[in-house]
């Protein structure tokens, strides 16, 4: 395994599980430097960890020792700093979403695409162990075919989380619950079954907080096979509970909360993984849960690196549930089925 030089871009909250990963994987990654335009957040990134900062991007894109930069800021801020990580042949980890817009989104994927780059994206729940055995379950057809599913994300974020400048808004987001809270139980989703051809759905802002986005969604996904599924994510749930994905199949049903899934097949097999208790972010704190998961992208990304195959969330793999989420605002909006 090679060593690999790497810069941090964006000191935010997001940061501290990708700090915590690093340290947890420094046999196989260093810190080059890590870069803010804040010259606080700089000084309390060095101050609280230790690990090196840099005063401009450049310091970063223009040192041939550096082969990967880790992107931690806000949407509005990816399409830039990747096309300049391109440029600058730099390999790039990018934390979600994609971009803040479909159009930006897919530049992102493309710009890294024509470069002979890697991009990896921080879907972390994939990387979920209970999440990986219900994979495993489908496709070895232990379940058998799915018939009808139900995805759902209650979460809870205070005054102070949208009170941060932006947050919330179209302009710096790009999204509300959707592209910023349940990215992640939705991309899990939509790895797990695909996408849907067919959605209608109902976005809604409740009066809890002043933002242009969506803080609650509604919908009804249809499959070309038949299957059929509810979604229903926001961020207006107080205290916050573990998000849920059920299945129901020919051969069995599985339910995933959180950490946790259940599983019973037709035959009375019993399956029970995960569930160790940890809280997962889904409260007031939105940084209230362990790292490993986060790890878990980086070791892959670097794997990735020095086998010279594309990350398990890569680029063309995010885009797909962009295409739901977009589908979902798209139906939202018009009030009309999207396809």
């Amino acid at each position: 395994m090679t060593r690999r030089r790497l810069g941090v871009v964006g000191l935010g909250m997001a940061s501290a599980p990708h700090v915590e990963s690093l340290f947890d994987l420094s046999d196989r990654v260093e810190v080059a430097g890590a870069f803010s335009p804040s010259p606080e957040r700089r000084f309390a990134f060095a101050a609280r960890h230790g690990l090196p900062v840099v005063e401009t991007i450049d310091a970063l894109l223009d040192d041939p020792t550096v082969s990967a930069l880790m992107v931690l800021t806000p949407p509005d801020s990816h399409a830039d700093l990747v096309a300049r990580a391109a440029a600058a042949g730099k390999h790039v980890l990018l934390e979600k979403p994609l971009a803040a817009t479909p159009a930006a989104s897919l530049a992102v994927v493309e710009t890294m695409e024509r470069a002979g780059l890697t991009l990896g994206i921080v879907l972390q729940h994939r990387f979920r162990h209970a999440a990986e055995r219900l994979r495993d379950l489908l496709a070895a057809g232990t379940l058998g075919d799915p018939l009808t599913a139900a995805v759902s994300v209650r979460w809870w974020r205070d005054h102070d989380y949208y009170a941060q400048p932006g947050r919330g808004m179209k302009a710096r987001d790009g999204g509300g619950v959707l592209l910023t809270q349940a990215i992640h139980t939705l991309d899990l989703f939509v790895s797990l079954l695909g996408l849907p051809s067919d959605v209608i759905g109902f976005t809604a802002t409740t009066p809890l907080r002043r933002i242009d986005t969506e803080d609650v969604v509604c919908a009804a996904l249809r499959w070309s096979s038949g299957l059929m599924a509810t979604l229903n994510v926001t961020t207006a749930a107080y205290p916050g509970f573990p998000e849920r994905i059920e299945i129901a199949c020919t051969r069995g049903s599985a339910i995933l909360g959180g950490d946790l899934l259940e599983a019973h097949t037709h035959d009375g097999e019993e399956i029970r993984v995960g569930g160790d208790g940890a809280t997962l972010g889904g409260g007031a704190d939105p940084m209230a849960f362990p790292n490993q998961h986060h790890r878990a992208v980086l070791a892959d990304f670097l794997d990735a690196l020095d086998e010279g195959r594309q990350p398990r969330v890569n680029g063309r793999e995010a885009l797909r549930v962009h295409r739901l989420i977009e589908m979902l605002i798209e139906s939202g909006e018009n009030k009309r089925i999207a396809t």
